[in-house]
Order: C-alpha cells, then sequence, then structure tokens
C-alpha cells in the first residue's frame, strides 16, 4: 500500500551519470535454483572477477538477508512471496545506484520472479537459471538442509515437501554437473559483455 502523502524524490544524479561514472551497465542478476545448485558459490566468484575488471557490483545471498532485512520472516509461503519482493526493490535501488547486483535466492516460483522482473528496464534483469539435477543438490547437502528436510526437522523445503518451478525463459541456463564455478562466472561476463552492459 502506497500512502497518498508519499511523494517520490528524485535524486540529483541519475543511473545515467553512474553508468558515466562507473564506464558500465547496472544490472540484476537473480540466480535461481534448488538449495546445493550453486547460486552463492558462483555469485561470490562472480563479484571476484568483476571486481578485477574494476566492475562496481554487489552480492545479495539469501541467508545473509535473512540475519538482518528480512530476519522475522519464516519459510510460509506468504513469507517466501515477500522475502523475494523486498530483494527484488533493494536489487532496484543498488541497480539505481549504477551497480551490477546479484542475488542467491532459491526464489522457487515463476510468478515471484516475474513479478520482481518487472521493475526493471529493458536488459536490466538477468535471469540466471542454475540448474544441477536435484539428486547432485541433495548429494552436496553443504548446509546439511536436505537431511533435515528428509527428517521432518525443516518443513516446506524445496524440492522435498515444496515445489520449484525452473525457469521458462531464463536468460542464461549454468549447468553445474558440466561447468566449473570458474567457467560459470565466466559465461556470465561474456553475456554481460555481448549485451553491452561491461
Amino acid at each position: 500500500m502506497v500512502h497518498q502523502h508519499i511523494v517520490w524524490h528524485p535524486t540529483a544524479i541519475t543511473k545515467k551519470d553512474r553508468h558515466k561514472l562507473n564506464n558500465h551497465k547496472s544490472c540484476v542478476l537473480w540466480f535461481t535454483g534448488y538449495s546445493g545448485s550453486g547460486k552463492s558459490t558462483i555469485a561470490n566468484e562472480l563479484d571476484c572477477q568483476l571486481y578485477e575488471l574494476g566492475i562496481q557490483s554487489y552480492v545479495l545471498d539469501g541467508d545473509n538477508i535473512r540475519h538482518g532485512l528480512n530476519k522475522e520472516l519464516g519459510f510460509s509461503p506468504e513469507d517466501r512471496v515477500e522475502n523475494i519482493r523486498r530483494v527484488g526493490e533493494v536489487a532496484k535501488l543498488f541497480v539505481d545506484s549504477g551497480q551490477i547486483v546479484t542475488t542467491a535466492f532459491i526464489s522457487p516460483f515463476q510468478k515471484d520472479r516475474d513479478q520482481v522482473r518487472q521493475l526493471f528496464a529493458g536488459n536490466e534483469f538477468i535471469e540466471v537459471f542454475v540448474d544441477c539435477p536435484f539428486e547432485i543438490c541433495e548429494q552436496r547437502d553443504p548446509k546439511g538442509l536436505y537431511q533435515k528436510a528428509r527428517k521432518g526437522e525443516i518443513r516446506d523445503f524445496t524440492g522435498i515437501d515444496s515445489p520449484y518451478e525452473a525457469p521458462i525463459n531464463p536468460e542464461l541456463t549454468i549447468n553445474t554437473a558440466k561447468h566449473t564455478v570458474h567457467e560459470a562466472a565466466q559465461l556470465i561476463i561474456t553475456h554481460l559483455k555481448i549485451n553491452g552492459i561491461i
């Protein structure tokens, strides 16, 4: 709900000004995939590679966001929707600030991802499907979450008792069963270059 007495205040320095200063455009790379697919790992490797190129970037990680901004949210369907909505709004602020922001969230539902996409113009929203077979994700289980979900200690866990909707038409698909982390980051950088973002 937007209150009538709240008015958007335009800033003196525009997004276009920041692009000129940074010598690159801004966007959000929206990683989606099962827990354990490699989203956070690739996001951090990409951040390192962008840093080496002198690109302004930042990683918004699902667990980190739930330590602060979204710490009161659980994993009910309503809370998951709100979690993604808030992250989308924060990502938009980063894009407005001229940065390339990477979000590493399961974000299991197409509808939620599509709603975030609507916040961005042109090619600013890049959906990256981190595609990894469910069986491999569960075998990796870096945080022990699948094991806990199988024991019933975690409810509404994506892939166990809550569905995951793979992207219908992502800008990029990274298969982490075939590509190394370094290769995955390189594929994304190539995409950014081809599309004139960096």
